[in-house]
C-alpha cells in the first residue's frame, strides 16, 4: 500500500481522507458479513434447512396484509371499516343517531 504523507494535507484533504476511509472501512464490513451470511445459507439449505429455521428467527415479513373490510358506509360503499383501529367519523355518528355496528356489518 502507498504511504500518504499526512503532514503534507491541509485540513479539507484529512477530512475528505476520514470519510472516505470510514466509508471504504464500512463498505469492507458489509462485503464480508454478506459473504459469510451467504455462506451460512448455503449450508443451511444443504443441509436441508433455513437459516431461519435454525437460528429461530422469524423470516423477513414484507409487511402487513390489510385487513378485510367488516363494515361498509349504507349510502357509499366506497368507505368501508376492518372493525380494528380509530372509528371512522362515519360509524361515530350512526352510533351517535342511534345505529348499531350490526347496521353497517357487510354480509348481515
Amino acid at each position: 500500500m502507498a504511504k500518504i504523507d499526512l503532514d503534507k494535507l491541509d485540513l479539507d484533504e484529512l477530512k475528505t481522507l476520514q470519510k472516505d476511509v470510514a466509508r471504504a472501512i464500512d463498505q469492507y464490513e458489509a462485503k464480508k458479513r454478506k459473504e459469510a451470511l451467504d455462506a451460512v445459507e448455503a449450508l443451511a439449505r444443504e443441509k436441508g434447512f433455513s437459516l431461519s429455521e435454525l437460528t429461530g428467527a422469524a423470516p423477513a415479513k414484507k409487511g402487513k396484509a390489510p385487513l378485510p373490510p367488516k363494515y361498509r358506509h349504507p349510502e357509499n360503499p366506497a368507505l368501508t371499516w376492518s372493525g380494528r383501529g380509530r372509528q371512522p367519523a362515519w360509524i361515530k355518528e350512526g352510533l351517535e343517531a342511534g345505529k348499531s355496528l350490526d347496521d353497517y356489518l357487510i354480509g348481515k
